[in-house]
């Protein structure tokens, strides 16, 4: 624990401006961002008697070694630098909102020549016009099964919309007039994009004009006796209402506004944002956070709108933003939305009206969320504290082991051998965290042998870079460490770590393959136990628990025991430890199988000089399949745009070398694929892999 006065600012250091403060740990971890008016009025509070903190503050300024600031012209700037260090540092004392799930969006992809309608998550595209979000994915698709009966945009993948243009024939959808069918060229691609426009303002709130003119049209078509007609407007109408019906009408004058309710205790707080755009709620969702800081109702307020708004711009951000608590102060804050949208934002409190009985439901749901989330957190966390005692326990560990890494060894008959390293914190997993690798220092099936190379490199690294630093490590670059990759699941949730190239020694920022475990798991018996043993010794680490999860029986083994350790099968312990193992697994067998459908995805024109990834689609494109391409003279391939007579030439060779392999054969459904079909040519559905006479690959024969 350290005494803040030995880190506390000389007096006249400190400036009288705004600016944003770091404090740092011993590691040099940035463990908490704040901004002030005045730097040096906020900073002095930190540096007080401690019996005077609150704990939480106590607990921070405790653990930090260090603090240093950066001084701005305005508030909105200190703001704005604030939520970028949060982002980029992710300090444990900091208020960080976890958003439980990643919510669903009715997207409508305006950037493509024939927009679809389909449920997009994640972070939002360039080009496309998102509506909600809302709870359920579910929800959306209601919504639209609704409205394709008047408005029959596109809804299918990429994959089904060219195989159907190929063959000529439309999708069930276009048969029973869900879907206007651009792929046969029913509809143009102009009338076609009018046609998601269209959807687009009915779900944008402009909905009376539509309805307005289907009654028009219905009367119309029973005046001139065609029933059949006017029937099928009814029914239209119908199904426009009952998706209106879904989103009732709760504030008049089709207002656009985001409601924001906090729910809090002294550890905890939730907040709930509804979105009403039209008038209409349009999407919910809600955040729950560990209150690490003494903070107001305001400030808590404020974090949420920077977590909700810091990456939106234009109409994402209302005309209207209504809170329980105005931050202090509230100008810099919205100064800062009207940045973002363009255009001026009210932020205020609703005192009266239907604003006020609104923010009273979303200040019910997030009491009621905050309730759920402590009844399932203090079951989880007992829970999780349990098992690690008995792991603990169970190993005779002096503490729990609030870091664990598991590895695994993954391959397919001694081909495409790789690794994966898993890392659990605190019994959850973190996924920002794993790595995986290729085996390079041999060749053929060695688990054994494998287990101790990839031991060895990662604390090979470790080691290296704590003598570089004198104290902890580096991040790790890319490439450093050949074969050592990380999570591509983690990236598209948007958990993976910042590009390797920015990171700096005294950045603060979370470091990879940084930080040692308390405890390696690995997955196999003594052999394995024993190799990733020998690995630490040979590198004299001395202070790393190690063990294996064997499968069979599900023992633990300990290095240089006869005998396995068996925990109880109703362990939590036990539990813990095999999904640990069982997430490693995943992880290893994932990028086993990735690594071995590119291999067999390969063609000869990979091997050809200059030769990137346009212009081999050129050449396929042009003469129809590889094997046609094969048999074409130099003059012919010529023809091809962008390739030259040497290039043309050096195919040709590459073309005369290569042995054509077998008859391709759709691995997911066992279909020998046309003969004018080759590798290069993809072949069967979007995703599926293309086997091309390659050894049988059944799920039995992968380790």
């Amino acid at each position: 624990m350290a005494d803040p006065s030995s880190y506390r600012p000389r007096p006249g250091e400190i400036p009288d401006s705004p600016g944003v403060y770091r404090f740092r740990d011993e590691h040099r971890r940035v463990i908490y961002v704040g901004k002030a008016k005045s730097l040096r009025q906020r900073l002095a509070n930190y540096f007080q008697d401690l019996a005077g903190l609150h704990p939480r503050t106590r607990s921070m300024v405790t653990t930090a070694a260090s603090v240093e600031w950066t001084v701005v012209s305005t508030e909105v700037e200190a703001l704005q630098l604030e939520y970028s260090w949060i982002k980029e540092y992710d300090p444990r004392f900091n208020v960080k909102y976890r958003d439980d799930k990643s919510y669903p969006y009715l997207a409508v992809t305006m950037n493509e020549e024939f927009p679809r309608v389909q449920v997009m998550r994640g972070h939002k595209r360039k080009g496309v016009r998102y509506f909600g979000p809302y709870a359920h994915a579910w929800a959306i698709r209601d919504t639209v099964d609704l409205m394709l009966r008047v408005f029959p945009v596109r809804t299918c993948s990429a994959g089904v919309f060219k195989n159907a243009a190929r063959t000529g024939r439309p999708c069930l959808l276009g048969y029973i007039g869900k879907c206007s069918a651009p792929c046969v060229e029913r509809i143009s691609p102009e009338d076609h994009r009018e046609l998601a426009e269209e959807f687009c303002d009915f779900m944008a709130g402009r909905t009376g004009t539509y309805l307005r003119r289907l009654e028009r049209r219905m009367a119309e078509a029973a005046e001139e006796m065609e029933y059949e007609r006017a029937a099928r407007l009814r029914d239209d109408i119908g199904a426009l209402k009952k998706a209106m019906e879904k989103n009732a009408v709760v504030l008049a004058d089709a207002t656009d506004a985001d409601l924001i309710a906090v729910a809090e205790d002294e550890l905890e707080a939730a907040v709930q944002i509804f979105h009403v755009r039209g008038g209409r709620v349009r999407g919910q969702r809600g955040w729950v956070t560990d209150k690490v800081e003494e903070i107001t109702t305001g400030a808590l307020v404020e974090h949420a709108l920077q977590q909700l708004y810091g990456e939106e711009t234009g109409d994402a951000v209302p005309r209207e933003v209504l809170v329980p608590a105005l931050p202090d102060p509230v100008e810099p804050v919205q100064e800062w939305l009207t940045g973002r949208r363009g255009a001026n934002v009210s932020l205020r409190v609703p005192q009266r009206g239907d604003k006020k009985a609104l923010m009273e439901t979303v200040q019910r749901n997030a009491q009621q969320a905050l309730v759920l989330h402590k009844t399932k957190r203090a079951s989880d966390l007992t829970t999780r504290s349990r098992a690690l005692e008995e792991i603990s326990d169970a190993l005779g560990l002096d503490s729990a082991p609030l870091r664990i890494e598991c590895y695994d060894i993954s391959h397919l008959q001694g081909d495409d051998v790789v690794a994966s390293m898993v890392v659990f914190e605190d019994g959850l997993a973190r996924k920002s965290e794993y790595r995986r690798f290729q085996i390079k220092g041999f060749a053929g099936q060695d688990d054994v042998r494998s287990m101790h190379e990839v031991i060895t490199r990662r604390f090979r690294r470790y080691l290296a870079e704590k003598e570089r630093t004198g104290e902890w490590t580096d991040g790790e670059e890319p490439g450093a460490e050949p074969g050592a990759q990380a999570d591509p699941g983690a990236a598209a949730a948007g958990l993976a770590e910042p590009p390797a190239s920015t990171l700096t020694e005294d950045d603060g920022r979370p470091k990879r393959f940084a930080y040692p475990p308390q405890l390696v798991v690995v997955d196999g018996g003594a052999p394995q136990v024993a190799a990733a043993q020998r690995a630490l010794d040979e590198l004299g680490i001395d202070d790393i628990a190690v063990c294996g999860l064997a499968k069979r029986l599900e023992e633990v083994w300990l290095p240089g025991d006869d005998d396995p350790v068996v925990l109880p099968r109703t362990s939590e312990g036990l539990y813990l430890l095999q999904r640990i193992r069982d997430e490693a697994h995943r992880f290893a067998i994932t990028y086993q199988r990735t690594k071995r459908a590119k291999r067999f995805r390969s063609s000869p024109l990979d091997d050809v000089p200059g030769l990137g990834e346009t212009r081999k689609q050129a050449l396929i494109k042009h003469f129809g399949s590889l094997k046609r391409l094969r048999s074409a003279t130099i003059e012919q391939i010529c023809d091809v745009p962008g390739i030259g007579r040497k290039t043309a030439e050096t195919i040709v060779a590459a073309l005369a070398q290569a042995v054509p392999g077998g008859p391709a054969v759709n691995t997911a459904t066992g279909e020998i694929m046309d003969d004018t079909e080759e590798p290069g040519q993809q072949t069967g559905s979007p995703g599926e892999p293309v086997s091309t006479g390659a050894p049988d690959e059944r799920r039995g024969q992968e380790r």
